[in-house]
């Protein structure tokens, strides 16, 4: 990841030991993996983030593609299923009428 040798950590290793003494050492190498695999947890979590934007994006743009395509290239039994909805949304949205009552029984015609 950051191409270290084994030199480049043992003299690192070695200068924490002399700054920082061997009772201290532990504790801040403990403090610091923790800060690490916290920085990486954000970072995966940042990647994941941006990647899940961009799938939502592509989603979109592909969605807006087949609208602006229209429905034309549907099979046709997927076209009548379509029709058939439309037809059924549209008896829902007309207005409510109240049944007539029939004028001799005053019973309503069902």
């Amino acid at each position: 990841m950051f191409d270290i040798g084994f030199l480049e950590i043992l003299v690192v290793g070695v200068l924490a030991l002399l700054v920082l003494g061997p009772e201290r050492l532990p504790g801040a190498m403990r403090s610091l993996a923790k800060t690490f695999r916290s920085v990486r947890s954000m970072a995966s979590g940042f990647k994941n983030e941006v990647e899940e934007q961009l799938r939502v994006h592509e989603l979109h743009e592909n969605l807006k593609k087949a609208e602006q395509q229209g429905m034309h290239n549907l099979s046709p039994d997927l076209q009548k299923t379509v029709e058939e909805l439309k037809s059924a949304a549209d008896s829902v949205n007309q207005p409510y009428k109240k049944p007539e009552l029939d004028k001799k029984d005053g019973h309503k015609d069902v």
